[in-house]
């Protein structure tokens, strides 16, 4: 199955930013008695002057951090909200256990820089034009505005400036880092690594980390290990995102294995480059994650009076377990980052012809796939790979983005008026970062592409990477997709972007700066996306990279979706799609009805199962619909329509995943509650029955006890005794029993509250 896209948060050079407004420049040189609040920011922010600590709430939660007696910015607090009343005494750092460990490694630093005997890992290591290494970063001033605190540093001796931005989000408590680093030296200086900030953990010995890895068609694995002292790195230095880790962590007390009890600490970066997070569990057994860029091959040449903006790096807490966790990035993604938030657009239910027709696309063709998928009810119809240049299979025609006349003699409005008439919006697959050498363009620009000079140039998947960062490739890149969309009622692009990095060169940037490549290409990367969204407001981008490989809160700032995996045997996502909602929202993942049995694992299973497997997300038909038989169509009719009464609750819901698939469990069981509380459906899914076991009973959660709820199977069958309105206690407590027997079996229903 063909491959999908990537990408990274804000890490923003000085100049030509078309994002600028997050850099706070009005933050730099204040004094620390200048600050000012609003009524509602008053509520959130403190500053006490005399102790010189700061306090953030949001929601539930308390972010507490101060300026200690060496001018250090030394976190405090982080956890479950505090009391009005409370107070924190003023930051000290820590003392040093011998002269091995001195002071400055076992202090709990918000950023530090690397210098002065530092050992453990740094915020920010620079290079300067004398063989200088040394940064040693002190308060100067901070700055309480509009929607958040700006904390400045300078290097002791040099002008390096450095201002650390916080935002906390009112609604659930999660903290938005990010820094500023400013060169007032006078001369050019190089930063070899650096990172958004550092969250510091209570001191323990009994964490237990989560994260996330994978590979093209097994991503979103859930890996659990417990913290030790020493250092794990997560990260990805294939040039985005990538699917072998994924930028989220999440960090428990190790207590209790329910997914809704226990203290989490938990965060995500918005980056979709290379990235690194490390969990470090330091000699007084602190524990510290520090995320940013990948610091490997990574420098970033600085001129004077130039700035670098790092990306955002998000972090929460919850006492509700992992399983809040996840709830509360579901609504901050929803609320605060995806494009139209707070009140994003739902998903449409969409049909993708990539199965039916791969590469062999025409008018004709896919005008018959229109008529099909429209009358099952679809409401995006959307044409894969295959409609341009002299594509005919993936060895050539990427780069050459014109209407190719053979496939579409009178252009594409002719096919896209079709759809429209058939109550339809229009979709089309691009991938627009990557070339074919056989092309046109390739063959005109052979030096567009990320290389080193005199160097082979390794192809994957016959292709190669377009260097975005180069200003004529922005130019280009930008160019063709706004002809495209100006000249054409398109609703829909799937960027796709189907290999990683080799050879990452950038021949023609100056000596010194050719590797700044690593945050140019990604900063224009979302500068095109940007500017797309504001010259074609109508138009809704989803994020692929060979399945989940472009998938971070960097991207879902200009995507409206994401796809999770081009694994779609729907037994194996329901392990996927498990794992994708740790941490992020149904509401932005994609999940496809496909052929039976499936090109995975030969895998063959009920429609209504595929169905009611890619109904827990978003939901998407791509089978073959010319071999379909009328009963198909009937039974994806009725589950479409289904689906719509449902979706609102399944995107918007808050997720409860009340028997995971994880460590080989037969069983799986989600329950979403819709943001009013009104209406919750619950989807339970069996592998294979063994020895006549009954299925186990499903006990909801997140009802309003006193309340009472109708039950309703759309798919599947309750218990006989089953009663028809009961309780919200009764469904949480009693709860319910499933007929499921048998391999590969899948039942459905529906509470909805009657008072």
């Amino acid at each position: 199955m063909r491959n999908c896209h990537v990408v990274m948060t804000r890490l923003v050079g000085s100049a030509t930013r078309l994002l600028a407004g997050l850099i706070l420049a009005g933050a730099l040189g204040l004094s620390s008695s200048t600050f000012g609040q609003s009524a509602g920011q008053a509520q959130m922010i403190h500053y006490d002057a005399a102790t010189k600590v700061f306090r953030l709430d949001g929601a539930d939660v308390s972010y507490v951090l101060g300026i200690n007696e060496q001018s250090e910015v030394q976190t405090l607090y982080w956890g479950k909200r505090l009391a009005d009343s409370d107070t924190l005494p003023a930051a000290i750092s820590s003392p040093a256990i011998s002269s091995f460990d001195m002071a400055l490694n076992t202090t709990p630093h918000e950023f530090v820089g690397w210098g002065g005997g530092l050992y453990v890992e740094p915020d920010l290591k620079v290079s300067f034009p004398d063989g200088n290494r040394d940064l040693i970063l002190k308060y100067v001033s901070h700055q309480i505005h509009n929607d958040g605190l700006a904390i400045t540093m300078k290097d002791q001796l040099r002008d390096v400036y450095v201002t650390l931005d916080y935002r906390m989000d009112k609604e659930t408590g999660i903290l938005r880092r990010s820094a500023v680093i400013e060169n007032r030296t006078g001369d050019p200086f190089t930063i070899e690594q650096v990172a958004s900030g550092t969250w510091n953990l209570p001191r323990g010995t009994d964490y237990r980390l989560r994260y996330l890895t994978g590979r093209w068609a097994g991503e979103w694995n859930v890996q659990e290990q417990p913290v030790h002292p020493g250092k794990v790195v997560l990260e990805s230095r294939r040039g985005t995102t990538g699917a072998q880790n994924n930028p989220w962590f999440a960090i428990d007390d190790n207590r209790s294995n329910d997914q809704d009890q226990g203290n989490v600490w938990f965060g995500a970066l918005g980056w979709s480059g290379s990235w690194q997070i490390s969990v470090e569990q330091d000699q007084v057994q602190q524990v510290r994650v520090t995320g940013g860029p990948n610091a490997f091959d990574f420098a970033y040449r600085l001129g004077n009076g130039e700035k670098l903006e790092t990306p955002a790096f998000y972090g929460g807490f919850s006492d509700h377990g992992v399983g809040d966790a996840s709830r509360l990035l579901h609504r901050f993604e929803v609320g605060s980052i995806l494009p139209g938030h707070p009140s994003p657009r739902l998903r449409p239910v969409l049909y993708n012809s990539w199965e039916a027709t791969t590469f062999d696309v025409n008018e004709a063709g896919q005008m018959a796939l229109a008529e099909k998928a429209a009358s099952i009810g679809v409401e995006r119809f959307v044409m894969d790979d295959g409609w341009f240049g002299g594509r005919k299979n993936d060895h050539a025609g990427l780069g050459d983005w014109y209407v190719n006349p053979k496939k579409f003699p009178n252009g594409l409005k002719p096919f896209i008026d079709k759809v429209h008439s058939l109550g339809m919006e229009f979709g089309l697959w691009v991938e627009p970062e990557m070339v074919n050498p056989d092309s046109d363009l390739y063959r005109e620009h052979p030096d567009w592409v990320l290389n080193f000079p005199g160097r082979p140039r390794t192809e994957a998947r016959n292709q190669l990477v377009l260097n975005l960062a180069r200003p004529d490739v922005r130019a280009y890149v930008f160019g063709f997709l706004d002809k495209l969309l100006t000249e054409n009622d398109i609703a829909f692009l799937k960027w796709d972007y189907n290999r990683n990095w080799s050879e990452p060169g950038w021949p023609a940037a100056p000596n010194g700066a050719q590797q700044n490549v690593y945050v140019d290409f990604t900063r224009n990367f979302y500068s095109i996306l940007a500017e797309l969204r504001q010259k074609h407001p109508q138009v809704e981008i989803e994020s692929c990279s060979g399945g989940g490989s472009r998938v971070d809160l960097g991207v879902m700032q200009y995507t409206d979706e994401v796809w999770p995996s081009d694994n779609t045997d729907a037994f194996d996502r329901i392990l996927i799609q498990n794992g994708f909602t740790y941490a992020y929202s149904p509401a932005v993942m994609m999940a496809w009805v496909t052929d039976s049995p499936n090109w995975v694992n030969q895998r063959s299973a009920s429609l209504e199962y595929r169905f009611l497997v890619a109904m827990q997300g978003s939901l998407g038909i791509g089978a073959d619909l010319n071999k379909w038989t009328a009963d198909d169509f009937d039974k994806a009719k009725q589950m479409v329509a289904e689906y719509k009464t449902i979706r609102e609750t399944v995107q918007r819901g808050q997720l409860y995943r009340l028997i995971t698939p994880e460590h080989d469990s037969p069983y799986s069981v989600t329950e979403s509650v819709s943001p009013d509380g009104k209406k919750a459906v619950a989807f339970a899914f069996l592998h294979s029955s063994k020895e006549l076991y009954p299925y186990p009973r499903i006990q909801l959660r997140g009802l309003d006890r006193g309340a009472r709820y109708e039950i309703s199977a759309f798919a599947g069958k309750l218990a006989p005794a089953t009663p028809k309105t009961a309780s919200g206690a009764f469904w949480m407590q009693h709860g319910i029993d499933v007929l499921l027997r048998g391999d590969f079996q899948a039942a459905a229903f529906t509470l909805t509250r009657v008072d």
